[in-house]
């Protein structure tokens, strides 16, 4: 019997496949288009059984030729670039493709566990896994919306497990082949070692430079939700999957440029003495985001505490310097 992930070379998918692994299991199916073949890295230290073309694994899908070998499938795979204008292929990529296999799953009642996205809530202010708070502002989150309402209409005919999570900001390792879409952790990172200092947006909304809030959640607590619901496939729905507690972009610049400057023996410095010598740097808040960018969110995990699970997340201080010691290490 197989798992399969799609998405296995990217971001989330591919750090379930190491989760995988750490636990003895290696008859893992990994699914991704490398048509960005960098990505490929990702799965070097992972074993696998087998690794498909999404297209080849669509169509054998509807073929049949998985029945009766699937234990089950954790569905990564999507385009993430919240920027993509092109709404045919995101509907197609995001939406039809995870219907399909929604329809895989139930007929043959194999558990399916999905990406969903924070970003269905839009601009709101409330975020709770309830039909009243989404209010997608792009393309890519009325993919991840709609699918979602596709849940909520068909929740009564489910034959097996179906977990959707709506993950928040996801920082963590295996995630330098997204450019521009991977983690701000990640670009502070890079962007201090290559000119000793960070940047970040100026002011908006309301908020202060640097002072726009979101949910940043550590890739090691992603792989635990996913991994808890996996044991257990009595339990089904939609949850967010998210600290619970918004914090700043300044704290994750600050929380990056100290770790660092810890490797390199100095002491750390707060926002203010960061501020004064120059090593945080405020730009213009960009044009093309105005009205499509989220400048507050936090997840509701009132959901996710009510079934069970009691671990406690990651802050941002102890999973962004845990994140910069392992690039480091890399």
């Amino acid at each position: 019997m197989y798992y399969i992930v799609t998405g296995a070379a990217g971001f989330i998918g591919s750090n379930l496949v190491k989760a995988l692994n750490e636990r003895g299991e290696h008859d893992i199916i990994a699914v991704d288009n490398l048509k960005s073949a960098d990505k490929f890295r990702n799965l070097v230290d992972c074993d696998i059984a087998d690794f498909l073309d999404k297209e080849d694994f669509r169509q054998k899908i509807q073929e049949g030729f998985f029945d009766g070998l699937v234990c089950a499938i954790f569905h990564q795979g999507a385009c993430s670039d919240t920027m993509e204008t092109d709404g045919r292929y995101m509907m197609d990529n995001n939406y039809q493709y995870t219907l399909e296999l929604l329809n895989y799953c139930q007929s043959e009642e194999i558990p399916f566990l999905y990406a969903s996205s924070a970003s269905v809530y839009g601009g709101g202010s409330v975020f709770k896994e309830s039909r009243e708070f989404e209010s997608p502002l792009n393309v890519y989150a009325y993919s991840k919306f709609l699918f979602d309402q596709i849940i909520r209409r068909r929740w009564h005919k489910r034959g097996a497990q179906i977990i959707g999570l709506r993950y928040f900001n996801v920082y963590g390792p295996r995630e330098q082949h997204k450019g521009r879409m991977a983690s701000v952790a990640y670009h502070f990172f890079n962007q201090y070692r290559a000119e000793g200092r960070v940047k970040l947006f100026e002011g908006c909304d309301g908020y202060e430079s640097g002072g726009q809030l979101r949910d940043f959640v550590s890739i090691e607590d992603v792989v635990k939700v996913n991994m808890f619901f996996l044991d257990h496939p009595e339990l089904s729905g939609i949850f967010n999957l998210g600290t619970g507690q918004a914090q700043s972009f300044n704290d994750v610049a600050v929380a990056t440029v100290n770790a660092l400057r810890h490797v390199e023996g100095k002491q750390a410095l707060s926002l203010v003495e960061l501020q004064q010598q120059g090593l945080l740097r405020y730009i213009p808040f960009p044009d093309a985001l105005r009205g499509k960018y989220q400048s507050y969110t936090q997840a509701d995990i009132g959901a996710l505490r009510s079934i069970g699970y009691s671990q406690p997340f990651l802050s941002v201080e102890h999973g962004v310097g845990r994140y910069v010691a392992q690039l480091l290490k890399n």
